[in-house]
């Protein structure tokens, strides 16, 4: 039966605008339950809820109902219900996925992230860890600390988590021994202070009987600490640190209804603003005056870090989304090179030199990732040497941008220091990571501006710059077929240049294999190259099996819009094995020749190219003239 002095606040029922009116203004806190398997996290969160009166009457009616049907605790209320929504989580008793629940107390309003305690889910728990103001690493008192306490802090420290809540849980299971605490307490110390943490708190809990969770209990009266929830309730939230900080605020949008007016939208991420203020718009430069802070309630006087605005300034700068406006006098950095942490979050690993999105705040841009410098073992933090990275695992990377970024570091501005990875084909987040410093050689090299434009080039040259880029099987005659239209273009007075695959192996790329990550960077190279002839107004053909879409796309956007021609020479499997003119379809099937395209490598084709040509209907000669009458009308 419902437990008859179980209520929840009546004036939800009364009156919800006075219920919503009295809430608005409260501190917001967001933290997260994380730790081992089975600690007890959806437990306490199930009797935070409770305790807080989050819970009507029909759902504990549910919960009780649930409780004798699939609960752990016998004929008692199983408050982990309330949290493992999953029918899996249910049926085996552990979290899998992240389950976010909203509660309020009469001093503050939170929102806890129960994060899954598995090795597996670390991916899952890096995602509620990473907007996270606080973390209550729980332990079960009869285990100690296990590896993946250590796991779960060392993510913790690394995501900026600066707040920690030991909760030594399930100490009605020890009959709350005092000297069982002080052992977990102090061996934890010991290993927080090796990995950098610089200070926590200890609680002895029962998230089940409820002991130390909302009042003192009688069961330890040995503890004089803080309870769990008026520890809670007192903390400092990362907003009100950020208050501190100097004024960043990265532009979402830009809000113009018409044309008198024209303001940049964002929330602050960080300090505080008010008209009069000189900002700087990031990475332009340029600067002015906030003439006025909009809200939909009105103008304001002042505006803080977590509230979202719109900025007018006195002078009409470029700004415009992804940019950063910034206070003038204490700008945020911009760079193009990086040295970051990655935890992988895609079940296909990390793919080194291959091109990603990366989203940092509002800025997207393309980003490349270079082999780990070393992975980290959270279980025992050594470092590891390391080709890539796979589910799970962390590594820290040097990355390249293809555009430079304005950015702070993590450890300062985490809106400005942390970035998620997007696959380019599958749209996929495969990996987020932090932001430590900009490279030195980042800094030191500079674009120098010369008089003579790629337009002067090509005008001299009267024609259009062109990357004539074809694709296709070994033996599918992309070669044949590329040198056949270089020689029409010749004689059509054209300036051009053929790059071909294997010609360039034996000098720019002589040094790279036939990996993954070395076809990749051998494209990428290539690519550089065509883009730096088309600069000089050259016709570029190049002929490379090119296999992966991901990097035939990289090279389209190194070319300036609509110059890049992806032409496929579509011939099939079969045919291209029957004529091996160099024996290497024979030296692969006989396992002579690993990572052979087609084989034991694959061929992702392209799409939607702008030419497709079929040399099992057509010859040579006549795939060339198809070609050229395709391009001819691009001048």
């Amino acid at each position: 039966m419902t437990d008859p002095i179980y209520q929840t606040d009546a004036l939800i029922a009364e009156d919800i605008d006075a219920y919503l009116e009295q809430h608005q203004n409260k501190s917001m806190l967001r933290f997260i339950t994380c730790g081992s398997v089975d600690d007890g996290k959806s437990t306490l969160i199930g009797r935070l809820l409770y305790d807080s009166k989050m819970i009507f009457e029909d759902q504990l009616a549910a919960l009780e109902n649930d409780s004798k049907k699939v609960g752990t605790q016998g004929q008692e209320i199983d408050f982990a219900l309330l949290v493992d929504g999953l029918a899996a989580e249910r049926e085996q008793g552990i979290t899998i996925d992240v389950a976010y629940r909203f509660f309020a107390t009469e001093k503050r309003k939170f929102i806890v992230a129960d994060c899954p305690g598995h090795e597996q889910y670390t991916r899952n728990m890096v995602t509620g860890a990473s907007t996270a103001d606080l973390a209550v690493i729980l332990i079960d008192a009869r285990k100690g600390v296990l590896v993946q306490t250590k796991r779960h802090s060392f993510l913790c420290h690394q995501l900026g988590i600066r707040n920690l809540v030991l909760a030594v849980n399930k100490m009605d299971l020890i009959d709350y021994d005092q000297a069982q605490f002080d052992a977990i307490v102090k061996d934890y110390a010991h290993f927080a202070e090796s990995i950098g943490i610089e200070s926590f708190t200890a609680i002895p809990i029962s998230g089940f009987k409820g002991d130390n969770i909302t009042t003192h209990s009688a069961n330890t009266p040995w503890y004089s600490g803080p309870v769990l929830v008026d520890h809670l309730e007192s903390v400092e939230v990362n907003a009100a640190g950020d208050v501190d900080k100097a004024f960043r605020m990265p532009v979402q949008w830009v809000n113009r209804p018409n044309l008198d007016f024209r303001g940049f939208s964002g929330l602050i991420a960080s300090g505080t603003v008010k008209p009069g203020d000189t900002l700087r718009s990031l990475p332009s430069g340029k600067t002015s005056k906030v003439k006025s802070v909009v809200t939909m309630s009105g103008n304001l006087d002042e505006a803080v870090a977590g509230q979202s605005v719109t900025i007018c300034l006195e002078d009409e700068i470029d700004c415009s989304r992804g940019d950063v406006l910034a206070a003038a006098d204490s700008p945020p950095e911009v760079a193009d090179q990086f040295e970051s942490t990655i935890v992988w979050m895609d079940d296909e690993p990390l793919v080194v030199g291959r091109a990603y999105w990366m989203k940092l705040g509002t800025q997207m841009v393309s980003v490349t990732v270079a082999h780990p410098k070393y992975e980290i073992d959270v279980n025992t933090m050594d470092h590891l040497a390391s080709q890539t990275l796979h589910l799970n695992q962390i590594g820290v990377c040097e990355i390249t941008t293809d555009k430079r970024v304005v950015f702070d570091p993590y450890a300062e501005n985490r809106a400005l220091g942390g970035f998620i990875l997007i696959d380019k084909i599958t749209n996929h987040t495969v990996g987020a990571g932090m932001l430590h410093f900009s490279l030195r050689r980042s800094q030191n090299v500079h674009w120098q501006a010369t008089d003579i434009t790629r337009e002067h080039h090509a005008g001299m040259k009267n024609q259009t710059p062109r990357v004539l880029w074809f694709t296709g099987l070994s033996g599918s005659g992309k070669s044949t077929i590329a040198n056949e239209v270089e020689k029409k273009l010749a004689i059509m007075n054209r300036h051009t240049f053929l790059l071909d695959g294997d010609n360039v192996r034996h000098g720019l790329n002589k040094d790279l294999g036939f990996t993954e990550s070395d076809r990749i960077e051998n494209i990428r190279r290539i690519g550089e190259v065509a883009k730096l002839m088309t600069d000089a107004g050259l016709i570029v053909l190049t002929a490379f099996i090119s296999p992966f879409r991901a990097d035939r796309q990289l090279v389209r956007e190194m070319i300036d819009a609509g110059e890049f021609i992806e032409i496929h020479v579509d011939t099939p499997l079969e045919v291209a094995e029957a004529r091996d003119v160099k024996g290497l379809y024979k030296k692969a099937r006989e396992g002579k020749l690993k990572n052979f395209t087609g084989i034991d490598s694959p061929y992702e084709a392209p799409e939607d190219p702008e030419i497709r040509v079929n040399t099992v209907e057509m010859s040579p000669e006549e795939a060339a003239d198809y070609i050229i009458g395709k391009i001819l009308p691009l001048k």
